[in-house]
């Protein structure tokens, strides 16, 4: 492959892919990196993404080579689904922890939530209960912390919504914020030719929104870059739009505009 066409390759190497940049690109996130449960989550999160990255590149390596679909392949999609089902409910539970102070700073609780979580406190050592005392407590004596939280929570949005798409449709099999919904072909995964990884298609009905992968996500998290601008407010509005893109209604059913006279 010449240099050009090495140029053109989506993906990092698999070399470039280190063990701790996923963990601690999430690390980055305020008030996860300092609680060590869900630093902890974090770093499991990294081992599997490197035992997966191994499986990916052998499963495309194989398809070359046989040129059918390995077998390693199913267990890969397996495991794939139970990557992304615990990388989601890892950063669901920071976001709803960055939006519950956010809310409580901005409607004046944050004290009364410290009093009533330290008016729970046991004869015993609650270490989960704890940390969270010690964080809002940060956020009383240092308030420019809100907007921090602000800045990562617009910044992780795309990468978020992406994955809550496709967790969705692996979990639920419906359409992401349509309950009565039924995903098109939830489980299905395509062997990315690129990287090994499957690609899972995000669809809204007859809308086609695209694929992620297992490689996506990972790679979505591991470039975030928190110390920068984050996208602007219309931006994301922009994005979520696209997400809930619907089918044209002003079109019969074969999709094609009746010619005119």
């Amino acid at each position: 492959m010449d240099e050009d066409q090495q140029d053109e390759i989506p993906y990092l190497p698999r070399d470039s892919i280190k063990p701790g940049q996923l963990q601690e690109a999430l690390s980055n996130l305020k008030f996860l990196g300092d609680d060590p449960f869900l630093r902890m989550q974090a770093v499991n999160l990294d081992i599997v993404d490197q035992f997966l990255t191994d499986l990916e590149c052998n499963v495309l390596r194989e398809l070359h080579r046989e040129e059918r679909t390995p077998p390693n392949a199913f267990f890969l999609n397996a495991q794939s689904q139970m990557w992304i089902f615990a990388v989601y409910e890892l950063i669901r539970t920071w976001d709803e922890r960055a939006k519950d102070i956010m809310k409580w700073a901005k409607n004046g609780g944050l004290q009364h939530k410290l009093t009533h979580l330290q008016s729970e406190q046991t004869d015993f050592l609650h270490f989960g209960r704890e940390i969270r005392i010690d964080q809002l407590k940060t956020v009383i004596a240092d308030p420019t912390i809100v907007g921090l939280l602000d800045r990562q929570l617009k910044h992780i949005h795309v990468q978020y919504e992406r994955l809550t798409y496709i967790r969705v449709s692996l979990a639920k099999h419906q359409v992401s914020g349509k309950s009565k919904s039924v995903a098109l072909n939830p489980g299905y995964g395509r062997i990315n030719m690129w990287c090994g990884s499957l690609d899972y298609a995000m669809e809204n009905g007859r809308v086609h929104l695209g694929t992620i992968s297992r490689r996506d996500i990972a790679d979505g998290l591991r470039a975030l870059q928190l110390d920068e601008e984050p996208p602007s407010v219309e931006d994301l509005l922009s994005f979520d739009e696209f997400m809930r893109a619907t089918p044209p209604t002003n079109f019969p059913v074969d999709d094609k505009p009746k010619p005119t006279d």
